[in-house]
């Protein structure tokens, strides 16, 4: 991996496990990692490769925004990891970050299914999986969800509900850095 590559790399870790610990803690990953997340990603790619590097950091934070959006829409990830990963993209382009958001959507359904064996209710857990199903169908009728992560967040039983989903990126972040740095 090159000098550019491993400063975009390690920058992302730092601030996707900073995001990621305040997600695990409170469930909010604040715009003041996000926001400067994507614009220093932009603005380093466009200093160190000039137009091609603006193309790719801009890509990079589209794909990463418009990867989550639709999840957002339906209330079923919060704003900030959206944000987190439009600076994701920022920095690694789209091509890398395919790579983070698969290992974080990997996690995350680890995470989702250890959580439902730990309730022990397994019934319960395929009815949530239905339930779940069943809102993916009526995306094209209804947008929105009847809960939005926002309103869950202050729950009691939000850490049974509610997957940190930048933690997750931190750890998508980790693996491809480890897999990058493998010959």
């Amino acid at each position: 991996m090159d000098l550019e590559s491993s400063i975009a790399v390690a920058i992302v870790v730092v601030v996707a496990a900073i995001a990621g610990l305040s997600d695990v803690r409170t469930f909010k990953v604040p715009n003041r990692l996000t926001l400067p997340l994507a614009v220093t990603g932009v603005a380093y790619h466009t200093i160190a490769g000039g137009l091609a590097g603006l193309q790719l950091s801009l890509l990079g934070a589209l794909f990463g925004f418009g990867v989550l959006f639709g999840l957002y829409v339906l209330g079923a990830i919060g704003a900030g990891d959206v944000k987190l990963m439009a600076g994701v993209g920022a920095w690694l382009g789209v091509s890398t970050s395919i790579y983070v958001f698969a290992v974080a959507a990997a996690g995350t359904a680890l995470y989702s299914i250890i959580v439902l064996l730990r309730r022990g209710n397994l019934s319960q857990a395929f009815t949530t999986i239905q339930i779940t199903l069943m809102q993916l169908q009526t995306i094209g009728k209804h947008l929105g969800a009847d809960e939005r992560v926002e309103s869950i967040v202050h729950r009691k039983d939000r850490r049974k509900r509610l997957v940190p989903f930048a933690a997750m990126v931190a750890l998508g972040a980790i693996v491809v850095a480890v897999w990058k740095q493998v010959p």
